[in-house]
């Protein structure tokens, strides 16, 4: 199962963004396909702060506008979204300490281990820092 990170869902909804057309593809590409795939809800709740931020874009995304579009991915009969487990204390907690992490990237680990735990075969990002997780096999759609 593929799990799509905050960039890619974010590139994927802001028409503006260089990388709009290939994230696009990539998200419809999985929503559309039979097998599952997946987004972790730390990403959702990320989509939604950073879509909307009027700080980031000169024009944001409203927040209606912002929550149809998670509606619309949540509808693919495929999807599947990633929430805390009983497994998943203990892989955060690993992954912190095998990478030394404090500070905004114990985010990066949440969403690690959500998929590590949920045991997705691939995470889709464009953020180099999931690099710091080894056991997480990740993948930038955008540069194929």
């Amino acid at each position: 199962m593929i799990a799509v990170d905050t960039n890619i869902l974010v590139y994927a909804h802001r028409v503006e963004s260089a990388w709009h057309d290939r994230a696009e593809r990539a998200v419809r590409e999985l929503a559309e396909s039979a097998g599952p795939w997946a987004i972790p809800w730390p990403c959702v709740h990320e989509f939604l702060a950073i879509a909307t931020h009027p700080r980031i874009f000169r024009t944001p995304t409203p927040i209606a506008a912002a929550i149809d579009q998670v509606d619309a991915w949540l509808e693919s009969p495929s999807v599947v979204t990633l929430a805390e487990d009983d497994d998943y204390w203990a892989m955060l907690r690993t992954l912190i300490g095998q990478a030394r992490l404090d500070g905004p990237r114990v985010h990066d680990a949440r969403v690690a281990a959500l998929c590590l735990s949920h045991t997705v075969s691939e995470l889709w990002t464009a953020d180099r820092d999931f690099s710091l997780f080894p056991s997480l096999r990740v993948r930038n759609p955008l540069v194929n």
